[in-house]
Order: C-alpha cells, then sequence, then structure tokens
C-alpha cells in the first residue's frame, strides 16, 4: 500500500473541519466531509440532520449525494472521502455502495462507527472494501465534537426536540 502524503490529507481534513465548525454554528452535530478528485475538492458538506429534519442526512450522504450528481453516475472511483467522525453504519454502506476507494477519517466513534469502532465493514463479505485512513486531525476532529456535547449538556433538556 503506498504511503499518504500528510500534508495533502491535512489539508483537505482541515476542509473537512471548516464544515463541521459551520455545522456547530447551526445547531449541528458538527461532522463535515469533502470528497476529493484528481487533488480538487468536488464537494463539501455538514451534517444536516436537524435542518432538514431528515435521519438520513449525514456529512458523508450528502457528499456523496453531491459528488454522484456533479459526476453523472453512482461509482465515485478516483474519489476520497476526507471525514471528521468515522461514518456509522449507514454512512459506510454509501461508501461501499458508491465504490469509493479512500477514506480519511479525523475522529474514531466507538459507540457507532463502522470502520472499526462499534463495527467494521473491512471484516465483513462485501464486494468492496475502501483503504481506510485513521487519525488525520484526529484531536481537533474530537476537540470540535467534545465542545459542542459539552455546550448541549450545559443548555440544559433543549437539545431533546420533541417530534410532531
Amino acid at each position: 500500500m503506498e504511503e499518504r502524503d500528510r500534508e495533502r490529507d491535512l489539508y483537505f481534513m482541515a476542509a473537512a473541519l471548516e464544515e463541521a465548525a459551520a455545522c456547530a454554528k447551526r445547531g449541528e452535530v458538527p461532522v463535515g466531509a469533502v470528497i476529493v478528485r484528481e487533488n480538487k475538492i468536488l464537494v463539501r458538506c455538514g451534517n444536516g440532520r436537524e435542518q432538514e429534519r431528515d435521519a438520513t442526512a449525514h456529512a458523508e450522504l450528502s457528499a456523496i449525494r453531491a459528488a454522484c450528481k456533479i459526476l453523472g453516475g453512482w461509482h465515485l472511483t478516483g474519489c476520497e472521502l476526507f471525514v471528521t467522525l468515522e461514518p456509522c453504519p449507514m454512512c459506510a454502506g454509501a461508501i461501499v455502495n458508491a465504490r469509493i476507494p479512500s477514506v480519511i477519517i479525523g475522529a474514531g466513534d466507538p459507540k457507532a462507527g463502522a470502520f472499526g469502532g462499534m463495527i467494521d465493514f473491512n471484516e465483513l463479505p462485501l464486494n468492496h472494501k475502501p483503504a481506510i485512513t485513521f487519525g488525520v486531525m484526529e484531536a481537533e476532529c474530537a476537540a470540535i465534537l467534545t465542545a459542542f456535547f459539552r455546550q448541549r449538556r450545559a443548555a440544559g433538556p433543549r437539545w431533546k426536540k420533541k417530534t410532531v
């Protein structure tokens, strides 16, 4: 396996972190995702579950949908996904189905992560196994999440919204 370019990874993860910071300002859980193709950012997305009132509006899924529209197909070969938090099983399934060859992750998620946290999709007999890189800007990615949830807990029960 070829060695990754650390400076390049830092550059693109910083862009994903910018998306996460924008999410936090909107009251969304701060997760950012960037899809890169030919060393250029193709799409940048953040978590949008609260704003869109959509359980599937995760940063990764929004980025995958946008990239598919831009490229005119569902195969995202030749793309890389940079994401600030380890993808959940739903997002990992989309990554596998989109044939994204490489996923670069900031912070792991032991409670819901699907590439080694709670489960590892790459250990399942699936038809595609993306290369996974962990720990790019891990401290920064974890810190934005920690600060967000600390602030939410301090704000009280407003976090738990009633559903219609």
